[in-house]
């Protein structure tokens, strides 16, 4: 049996299992058979950023969705450093346990390269930055390319001389 791709409250209501997957609500015995109450909102409005009553669960993203955007949490970060990765962590990280896990890697990835340009730089005085500088740069455009790949396989990546800021 496949799982829906992103379940919707208009066919029914959806129960997340603890594996993170979808699947659907058997329909209330004893009813009457007319249409079901109205969804009860909290108190004060609260929702989340998805326009849904707070304590829902995010719709989850395709597979193909997750492939995309798992990609480009870590291609992104060769050129915006680490705010393309942290965005895209925060927007996804309860929808997919894949895009969290890959957002939290290339986060510290891009935070880690972050301070070995910040040490390159502070250290261009004495000539041995521009070799700090060169080796962050060609680290991020190998490592970013790699963990892509396995992204883009549904894999998962651990970069190498990481410090893990974010576990």
């Amino acid at each position: 049996m496949t799982q829906p791709a992103q379940p919707s409250g208009a066919d029914g209501e959806w129960q997340q299992d603890p594996d993170g997957q979808w699947r659907k609500l058997p329909p209330a015995r004893g009813g009457t058979g007319g249409p079901a109450p109205a969804a009860q909102h909290p108190p004060g409005g609260g929702y989340n950023t998805a326009g849904r009553p707070a304590g829902q669960p995010a719709v989850p993203v395709s597979a193909g969705e997750e492939q995309g955007w798992g990609v480009a949490m870590h291609l992104g970060g060769v050129f915006l450093s680490w705010l393309v990765p942290l965005v895209l962590w925060l927007v996804f990280r309860q929808r997919s346990r894949m895009l969290d896990d890959h957002g939290k890697e290339a986060l510290n990835f891009q935070i880690t390269l972050f301070i070995a340009y910040i040490v390159g730089a502070a250290t261009t005085i004495i000539l041995i930055g521009f070799l700090v500088l060169f080796l962050a740069w060609v680290f991020s455009v190998v490592f970013s390319i790699l963990a892509a790949v396995a992204a883009y396989n549904r894999r998962p990546y651990r970069y190498p001389l990481t410090i893990r800021f974010i576990k």
